[in-house]
């Protein structure tokens, strides 16, 4: 073969590209129970800030809440599902979509307040 040839034998040539086509991964979402709208609270600035919205579906790890005006939630707040009950969630923002956030619920750690050195003197109290 000469030169000209493998050029032009370059020049023709096809190209066949393979990709290999994975399946998505699927997320298992946990169960959730559709609450159709319930009223709900968000607290936050230790209680001194309270707003109205509600809730559209909740599971074990978070809930998904919407609210009627356009106000600004924190990245962090409480919700509580009954008005002045003391049983609130601590919630952390997942995502925001206009008016409604998904959010999952917080679990609180003990915060130890005196140093370790001596165990009677160490008091544990929720953060």
């Amino acid at each position: 073969m000469t030169r000209l040839d493998i050029a032009g034998a370059i020049r023709h040539a096809t190209v066949i590209s393979m990709t290999v086509v994975e399946p998505k991964a699927r997320v298992q979402r946990e169960p959730r129970r559709q609450l159709h709208k319930r009223l709900a609270w968000i607290t936050a600035d230790n209680g001194v800030t309270e707003h109205e919205c509600h809730v559209l579906d909740v599971s074990s790890g978070g809930a998904r809440i919407a609210a009627d005006d356009v106000m600004d939630v924190r990245d962090r707040f409480e919700l509580t599902l009954v008005r002045d009950h003391p049983k609130r969630e601590l919630c952390e923002v997942v995502w925001r979509r206009g008016k409604t956030y998904g959010v999952k619920f917080v679990t609180l750690l003990p915060v130890v307040t005196a140093p370790a050195t001596d165990p009677a003197a160490a008091s544990v109290q929720p953060s």
